[in-house]
């Protein structure tokens, strides 16, 4: 009795701290969310002086959201403001959808090519040439500021969806390929020689059989390429000036030389959030199994 009395204590401490421990991390994980979009509601004062609750230590104002135009007050009315706003939101989500299905395509056929095939490129196999693709985000942006900006300028995509698209395609497309060269690793080659045997071609195989077990994989690698796209912010400030600007540019345009709007910025930074929210809520199952998935080595 008292070894089972001694064992329930500890299994209650030691419940007692994992939980513990798992809300302090939630709380820091939150919390700058929570911060922000506080701030969106702050006056300079409110900011200045640091205060958090709302309602309790300052009163919400809508000054951020009005110089957006999506105040109460100025939602139906013109805004150049709002105008500016749509604009960059638009153009985030075309660059960033666009540069992520591409990404995963590619990267979806050149996974699976080095998954199930052998290569031999000079002296490189299927592992070197994986981590190929992975060694080219180990090159800092900055140093392919000049190359890019020499390139973009005699191709004449400076500016240009067009150009963000392909640029933020070629940034992510190695972390898609690593994501579903394990996916694909996962799956067991006899189901596709099962039906190879039965007279399907390799594409048919990979259409059929291979694609809709990897579905949740490609559900995690897009969410992820589409959150580094969307947030992504050097290559878009060199590249973008007026008609391709996105959002995280419109973000560090609050910064003028005089002061910072701090509640304009917030409130473009919680706008520019919450679409990435609403995505991760509607595909956390897959995302959950994509990586359970690829935890589980066959």
């Amino acid at each position: 009795m008292v070894t089972k009395r001694i064992m329930m204590k500890n299994n209650i401490i030691e419940k007692v701290l994992i939980y513990g421990i798992l809300l302090f991390w939630t709380f820091i994980c939150l919390f700058p969310i929570y911060w922000t979009a506080t701030t969106s509601f702050k006056t300079a004062a409110s900011v200045t002086q640091g205060l958090l609750i709302p309602w309790v230590d300052f009163e919400p104002s809508w000054k951020g959201w009005k110089h957006l135009g999506l105040s109460p007050d100025s939602i139906f009315t013109e805004s150049t403001g709002r105008e500016e706003f749509l604009a960059r939101f638009t153009n985030t989500a075309i660059i960033s959808s666009c540069a992520s299905a591409l990404a995963i395509i590619l990267g979806s056929l050149a996974a699976y090519g080095l998954s199930r095939f052998n290569y031999k490129f000079g002296f490189m196999r299927n592992p070197d040439i994986s981590f190929f693709f992975l060694s080219q985000l180990i090159l800092p942006p900055v140093v392919l500021a000049l190359p890019l900006l020499v390139l973009y300028k005699e191709l004449s995509l400076l500016d240009t969806h067009i150009g963000m698209i392909l640029l933020y395609t070629l940034t992510v497309l190695p972390i898609v390929i690593w994501i579903m060269r394990d996916q694909f690793n996962a799956v067991p080659i006899e189901l596709e020689e099962a039906a190879l045997v039965d007279g399907a071609s390799v594409w048919v195989s990979f259409y059929k059989i291979v694609l809709p077990i990897v579905l949740p994989g490609i559900a995690s690698a897009f969410i992820l390429c589409l959150i580094l796209c969307w947030n992504e912010y050097f290559l878009a400030a060199l590249i973008t000036s007026t008609d391709a600007k996105t959002m995280p540019v419109m973000v560090a345009s609050q910064i003028s030389s005089q002061s910072i709007r701090w509640w304009t910025m917030a409130a473009v930074s919680a706008a520019l959030c919450l679409p990435l929210i609403i995505i991760a809520i509607f595909l956390e199952r897959y995302i959950v199994k994509g990586m359970a998935a690829g935890a589980v080595k066959q």
